[in-house]
């Protein structure tokens, strides 16, 4: 997922075709591969729920503030095994009989958490939901061309958990029957799903048990020193938002009005440890490019291009909303368009360009010309031999067979309730259109699943905005907002779940595990997202004041999205004056920036932006870039002083410091629910002349 790639498609590809990597060498040969039915265990499954209720926290926490959802695969594999074996090494010492912790058991517990917190994120908690919502109507603005208040549904914990029933089992219907074409016989990659075993086959070997036991330690430490700092911070936060060190001027007071500062996230310093150097270092680019030239570029402007009485933007928040007044600053409306125009320019390239190497390759395998990246598992040097290793795994791989009838039905049954359902739930979303979006959705699901196979670029967001301007074009102006975000829901969670289910298989064959398990584990790793997901936003909901443009939740990508609705019904002829011609400079430019990356030599491209990336601080803010910036210099620095201890344990003290902060969510959470406040206010202001 989402994450995690699957979340924003902005992440570089874990492994290359050049990498010397087996995920065989840390399989003993004596493993008893124990059978499906053991491999699911009631405490895996307890363990499944509560880290699945952490990264959901974690997930809607990154959702509602800068968008950026990166791979937390590794950190559930780690800390599944981390309570695991905490869990039976107490009850050994007690004296209790414990059934031995296996690598399949613990394969288990990462595909159930992954798809449980998958679901924050293709649940639309942070985008297409909440863009429906009252107080995402009112900052795009009530006089705003196409943004009507008849096309208002606010959240409520029953309508959504229902939407997320009806919605998010179809993904995993959809491509059960092709896994052994795209895991076994075109071997693809899935370079996450790889990493993801790696990792978990050296837990369960003996030469990786030390190696395992730092990393738990690292993680453990890390994820103290988070919840304490965080824990520390809220006392000097006091109420609203421009106290504590959330606002901490570090780089003076001017820059801090340009939102340039750092505010002391772990989760955000954790972040920039796990995305790679080009990510942190395009965002920070992009940071720089808006807040520090484009924005106080076109404030200048006011009272030529725009009205100047409209309201100012202070660079404080992101919309420079006008209180009292109808109208929304002209600057508003560029930091969205701007922004929209980078993120589709982006996924439109990506998007032709996985599709063309897709068929390409397809075409290549029919032909016996395959080039598909893979996995080397032929240890032996003849490639036309089959070791003892490989034909093992496509024995278990393959000997538990789901059935495509099963599929087939199952596939067809969600779809008859969904259909009957969703226009009950959307009304202006019509039965027909609903079934025609799953006649096209596993055609794209099996796009988006060979395509994340390929390059690890898991393009969700992309395909939702497909269905999202489809639809609500074909609705028009009388509910076309609703429908075409309630289709961009659909669109999404299939998508997502079907490429997640592919890369768990991925996973499950190169750790042994049987592929009902695997399947199992999914449908009830998403049936706890279902209900936790939607449980976890409404904390985030009741608690804080989402989507203000003044508060620490945001919400950015809402209005983005509403605004695209509004955009696929209205066209481009209600745009600001200059918007569509600036837009159209930053669409041509994504694609320009993305063929440059192709084009030329790896030792230039490596040091070329990403525009996706370059998009998220355009309507965020600086402050989260400057974060970021600081964990990829963290890592830089480390990699150059010990490689091998960066590689070992980076993602460990990442994880931990991005866990401990979402775990001090909850009681901050719980405090503000019951009207505890911070009691300092630690506010920073010029020094007064004498």
């Amino acid at each position: 997922m989402e994450t995690e790639t699957a979340s924003v498609g902005i992440s570089e590809p874990l492994l290359h075709d050049s990498d010397k990597i087996s995920p065989l060498e840390s399989v003993d040969d004596d493993d008893q591969v124990p059978q499906w039915k053991d491999q699911i265990t009631l405490r895996g499954l307890v363990v499944s729920a509560l880290l699945g209720t952490l990264f959901c926290i974690i997930t809607h926490k990154l959702n509602l503030t800068v968008g950026i959802i990166p791979s937390m695969n590794v950190g559930a594999g780690l800390l599944g095994f981390f309570l695991v074996k905490s869990w039976t090494g107490l009850l050994s010492k007690l004296g209790f009989s414990v059934a031995p912790f296996t690598r399949q058991e613990n394969t288990v517990i990462q595909t159930c958490v992954v798809a449980c917190y998958g679901l924050a994120f293709s649940g639309g908690f942070g985008s297409y939901l909440i863009a429906m919502d009252e107080r995402t109507y009112n900052l795009v603005g009530a006089d705003y061309p196409g943004n009507r208040a008849e096309d208002v549904k606010n959240p409520s914990l029953s309508w959504m958990t229902g939407f997320m029933f009806v919605v998010s089992f179809l993904g995993l219907f959809s491509l059960v029957p092709l896994r052994k074409v795209m895991v076994l016989d075109n071997k693809l990659t899935y370079p996450s799903g790889t990493a993801t075993a790696m990792l978990i086959n050296s837990f369960h070997t003996n030469t990786g048990v030390e190696l395992a036991g730092k990393q738990v330690r690292a993680l453990g430490k890390y994820l103290s020193i988070s919840l304490i700092w965080s824990c520390f911070k809220w006392f000097f936060s006091g109420i609203g938002d421009s106290c504590g060190f959330d606002n901490f001027p570090s780089f003076g007071l001017t820059l801090f009005k340009n939102t340039f500062y750092f505010d002391f996230s772990p989760t955000y310093v954790g972040c920039g440890l796990i995305c790679s150097h080009i990510v942190n270092c395009s965002v920070l680019f992009g940071a720089i490019l808006s807040w520090g030239f484009l924005w106080p570029l076109i404030s200048q402007y006011a009272g030529d291009w725009y009205p100047a009485d409209l309201g100012s933007n202070d660079f404080k928040g992101l919309y420079g909303y006008k209180p009292g007044s109808c109208c929304i600053s002209y600057e508003k409306h560029l930091k969205v368009f701007i922004a929209i125009a980078l993120i589709l320019g982006d996924g439109l390239y990506n998007l032709v360009k996985i599709l063309t190497f897709t068929v390409k390759e397809i075409c290549n395998k029919s032909s016996k010309q395959s080039n598909l990246p893979v996995v080397n598992e032929v240890l032996d040097g003849d490639s036309s031999v089959v070791t003892p290793e490989q034909k093992k795994r496509e024995e278990v791989f393959l000997k538990d067979r789901i059935p495509t009838w099963v599929a087939g039905a199952g596939y067809v049954g969600l779809v008859a309730i969904s259909t009957a359902t969703m226009p009950i739930i959307f009304p202006p979303l019509k039965w027909y259109l609903v079934l025609g979006s799953y006649v096209l959705a596993p055609a794209l699901a099996f796009c988006n699943s060979y395509g994340t196979g390929l390059t690890d670029w898991n393009l969700t967001t992309t395909y939702g905005k497909i269905g999202l301007f489809i639809i609500a074009s074909l609705v028009g102006r009388d509910g076309g907002v609703i429908a075409g975000l309630a289709a961009c829901g659909v669109m999404m969670s299939i998508v997502s779940t079907a490429a997640d289910l592919m890369q768990d298989f991925k996973t499950g064959y190169l750790t042994m595990s049987s592929a009902k398990s695997m399947f199992i584990s999914q449908l009830v790793g998403t049936a706890m997202g279902c209900v936790i997901a939607p449980l976890t936003f409404w904390l985030f909901w009741t608690a804080f004041d989402i989507g203000s443009p003044d508060g620490p939740y945001k919400a950015p990508y809402a209005v983005i999205f509403r605004e695209m609705a509004i955009l696929g019904i209205e066209g481009f002829s209600e745009l600001p004056k200059h918007c569509l011609a600036m837009c159209c400079v930053f669409f041509v430019g994504a694609l320009v920036i993305n063929l440059l990356r192709d084009v030329t030599p790896k030792k230039i491209s490596q040091f070329i932006p990403i525009p996706m990336a370059m998009a998220v601080p355009f309507y965020i803010g600086a402050y989260f870039a400057i974060d970021m910036f600081v964990g990829t210099v963290i890592l830089f620095i480390w990699e150059r002083l010990n490689r091998k201890d960066a590689e070992d344990y980076s993602g460990a003290v990442a994880s931990g410091l991005i866990c401990g902060d979402g775990i001090w969510t909850i009681p901050s959470a719980i405090l503000a629910i019951f009207k505890v406040n911070p009691p300092v206010c630690m506010y920073f202001g010029p020094s007064l002349s004498s």
